[in-house]
């Protein structure tokens, strides 16, 4: 199981403007230099990330890109689910009725505590968290 790239490359843009800060915006071309991410590729994800509410846009000569929200208040499973959907590691999970065994499976049980738990993880994860870690 792998999250897209298109997903890792809106966690690598939104840290990106985490570190600038709020009061600095960042041209689009400078965060894909920067996070090497493919200029093209950039707008679709920041565009997605702006129809989220995560991040906002501006055109013109002062234009540029900064974060809706106070790094804190924006979490690791927001942008993956802003760019993937809602994280699903199984169709029976949280879809009764998806699967022909149904609740007689002995593997849905321990697909649904995987999913918590990473969820639960990516949901408990900001972005100031990540400013903290060494690099």
């Amino acid at each position: 199981m792998q999250i897209t790239r298109q997903a890792d490359y809106a966690v690598r843009a939104v840290l990106h403007l985490a570190r600038v800060g709020s009061a600095e915006r960042s041209a689009t071309s400078t965060i894909a230099k920067e996070q090497n991410i493919p200029p093209s590729f950039l707008a679709k994800i920041i565009s997605q990330l702006s129809i989220s509410g995560l991040l906002h846009t501006s055109r013109g000569a002062r234009g540029g890109v900064t974060l809706a929200r106070d790094p804190k208040d924006i979490t690791l499973l927001e942008v993956v689910e802003a760019i993937d959907g809602p994280i699903q590691l199984d169709e029976c999970v949280g879809n009764s009725g998806a699967c022909t065994f149904d609740d007689n499976c002995p593997i849905k049980p321990v697909w649904c505590d995987a999913q918590e738990e990473l969820v639960g993880r990516l949901k408990n994860t900001n972005f100031a968290q990540m400013l903290m870690q060494p690099v």
